[in-house]
């Protein structure tokens, strides 16, 4: 069951890391809403806006100038927090 739930966690993590690659990249080619890339570009964007939001506002205090870190920070945070959530169920399961 333990690893089941650890699979589970992992997959997720692995999955929302994709469409978050995915959302960056698509980034440089979408330039039209209507197109097949563009309808593609606003499915990752409402799929993945709800982690990259509150990495925006986080960083919106940084000034970084022309440059959006957010879903680099997104990237890393579903990173660490699948990683934390992965050791405390081994910890709780021994």
């Amino acid at each position: 069951m333990v690893y089941v739930l650890i699979r589970a966690i992992s997959l997720f993590a692995e999955i929302i890391e994709l469409m978050l690659v995915a959302r960056a990249i698509l980034s440089w080619f979408a330039r039209d809403q209507y197109s097949t890339v563009g309808k593609i570009y606003i499915a990752v964007i409402r799929f993945t806006e709800p982690i990259v939001a509150p990495c925006r506002k986080a960083l919106s205090r940084l000034n970084t100038g022309m440059f959006d870190f957010s879903v680099l920070l997104a990237l890393l945070l579903v990173s660490a927090v699948s990683n934390i959530l992965i050791r405390l169920i081994v910890m709780i399961a021994l």
